[in-house]
């Protein structure tokens, strides 16, 4: 069967979905930008998507091996992509939202991007640096870099809270792979679900009330690009989840941040028969 990408926003009061292109091409992880428009990644490139449809190349330099984890500065003036161009494994870099030559941050591989302090001085990125991948921190000028998970089967998706005091991320042990929260301070990470489902890629909503993520059906491995997933949210105090959407998707679909910068709404990609 032929599949094409549908890239979507979600309007969370009313449940209305509106579908701004569809596409044979393998679109993936939309991000929201201040001005309205929507950021993809295809191709090994990035895409500036408007609302009419019309789709545009950001320029990115010599980088053409682009992943799906990439995103937008709190002040929406800076990109943050993973690209794997130079080395053959994923480094993080950062450049003009508009497009421009990039600047390497991390110079240790593989890293990949999710997400960024409020204040726009730090990027939280998932790596491996031994036998597992877990979660790290970096200054966005460059220095060190900071472990903030250990112990962990694998670790992914983090993405920090508007208040600048949890990194969410999905962590796996040996009771499955749930959502997890460790205070950006550093210290224990706290389990945040503990159901069946398999739960990647929470992202906090701009109002820092609830976090929006991905579950995967029971047994699944890793994170595949081709599942019937649910879209669910849940208080980010913690609770019980909710539901908002059943699709065709996975790997693709949320990676990254995707709220709307003003909240009640978000984007993400979906698969449908040609």
């Amino acid at each position: 069967m032929n599949w094409q990408t549908e890239i979507c926003t979600m309007d969370l009061a009313t449940g209305a979905v509106s579908v701004w292109l569809r596409t044979p091409r393998l679109l993936e992880a939309p991000n929201w930008h201040p001005d309205g428009h929507l950021i993809v990644n295809g191709d090994g490139r990035l895409w500036r998507l408007d609302a009419d449809g019309t789709l545009a190349q950001i320029d990115t330099g010599p980088l053409d091996r682009l992943n799906n984890d990439h995103g937008l500065s709190p002040d929406g003036r800076l990109l943050a992509v993973s690209d794997s161009s130079a080395d053959g494994a994923s480094a993080i870099y950062v450049l003009p939202a508009e497009g421009g030559q990039p600047r390497r941050v991390t110079p240790a591989t593989p890293s990949y991007w999710h997400g960024w302090t409020p204040d726009g001085a730090t990027l939280v990125y998932t790596a491996r640096r031994g036998a597992m991948f877990q979660i790290h921190a970096i200054p966005v000028a460059g220095g060190p870099e900071r472990a903030l998970t250990e112990g962990f089967l694998h670790c992914d998706g983090p993405d920090v809270t508007p208040d600048g005091a949890w990194i969410w991320f999905n962590g796996e042990t040996e009771a499955g792979v749930d959502l997890w929260r460790v205070p950006a301070a550093g210290c224990a990470p706290e389990r945040m679900t503990r159901g069946d489902s398999v739960d990647w890629f929470p992202h906090p909503s701009p109002d820092g009330r609830d976090i929006l993520y991905l579950a995967f059906p029971p047994g699944t491995q890793k994170h595949p690009c081709d599942r019937p997933v649910e879209l669910r949210t849940m208080p980010a105090a913690g609770g019980t989840p909710r539901s908002v959407l059943s699709l065709f998707g996975g790997q693709g679909t949320i990676n990254v941040p995707c709220w709307r910068p003003s909240g009640g709404a978000f984007a993400f990609a979906r698969y449908v028969p040609a």
